[in-house]
């Protein structure tokens, strides 16, 4: 259908007019202003004694140091672990007594410092001279010299570990909450006891939430796991500052160490990412990237956008 006077008129085509975005360019600009201030400190100031880090970085302590600063992570998330998932179970328990327990034992260990934590562990001494194994008030079967027991190892060990369980528990009591609960009942009905339940039903389906926080939470513990230097325990941060009072170098060995904590996180955080990849699978929530995905993809964009500056501006918006 036509209109008399519309012969001969077309419509004007559509331009599509890209939409600003100053403040990308903007943050893009400080940012990139302020990685030139960085660099160009990094390489022109004698101050960092970058030769200092690099005569220090392979040394025995330093690489002592940075074997059982792995030890004593690996050993204080399997104790934070186990005793986390014990104390969600016991906070969703139906027996007010272990709920009580559980939910006071969290209170506490979340609510004090871990520095201090592990002061008491190591001066555990001062408030019991001997431990004993025996009957509750009753006969005792062997004693034990506290500082010969609590040695700087099992004082890190306990000020780390139990002050991981009590936030462990609080991440696994959400991967179980995030579990249906017909499954809870589809079991029961079934005559399943509830231990049986939490292992073979609830626990399996609960991983996918659990995971990801506990990779964070062991990245984490890595980092602060330097607090245990404060109980002589001669992980990376002890041995470092054992060199500085011996060289009185104090800044590059710093940086030497603060490069270790990156590398070892950097470690763990690629292993994070696979292990989430595993337990996504047969969702529908679409499994992460890998780091080595992510770096290809990001070459496959730059060789694809030509270098010029409507490419640039086209990119930028």
């Amino acid at each position: 259908m036509t209109f008399e006077g519309d012969e001969g008129h077309r419509p004007e085509e559509i331009r599509a007019v890209p939409l600003r975005h100053p403040g990308r360019w903007a943050g893009t600009v400080v940012m990139l202003v302020l990685a030139a201030m960085f660099a160009h400190d990094v390489t022109t100031n004698p101050r960092w004694q970058w030769r200092q880090v690099a005569s220090n970085f392979w040394t025995p302590p330093v690489v002592s140091g940075v074997e059982r600063t792995l030890e004593l992570t690996a050993i204080v998330m399997v104790v934070g672990v186990l005793l986390g998932v014990i104390l969600a179970v016991m906070r969703l328990s139906p027996n007010p007594v272990l709920t009580s327990g559980a939910w006071l034992y969290i209170w506490f260990f979340r609510g004090t410092p871990v520095f201090v934590q592990i002061l008491f562990w190591y001066a555990i001494s001062a408030l019991h001279p001997t431990i004993s194994l025996g009957i509750p008030f009753g006969p005792e079967f062997v004693t034990w010299q506290a500082n010969s027991l609590v040695t700087p190892l099992v004082a890190a060990i306990l000020g780390l570990g139990l002050n991981e369980a009590a936030y462990y528990a609080e991440i696994v009591r959400a991967g179980i909450l995030s579990v249906d609960h017909g499954q809870f009942e589809a079991a029961q009905s079934l005559g399943m006891r509830r231990p049986t339940l939490m292992r073979r039903i609830v626990l399996p389906q609960a991983m996918r939430v659990i995971v990801p926080p506990t990779g964070n939470e062991t990245i984490s513990m890595l980092k602060t796991s330097s607090l245990a230097s404060v109980a002589t325990y001669p992980e990376l941060l002890y041995q470092t500052q054992n060199i500085q009072a011996r060289t009185y170098v104090i800044i590059p060995l710093f940086v030497m160490a603060s490069i270790w904590y990156l590398l070892m996180t950097t470690v763990l955080t690629i292993g994070q990412y696979y292990v989430e990849r595993h337990y996504a699978r047969g969702t529908s929530y679409q499994l992460p990237p890998t780091p080595f995905q992510r770096v290809k993809r990001n070459l496959t964009t730059l060789r694809r956008v030509p270098f010029s500056a409507d490419a640039l501006g086209e990119a930028a918006r």
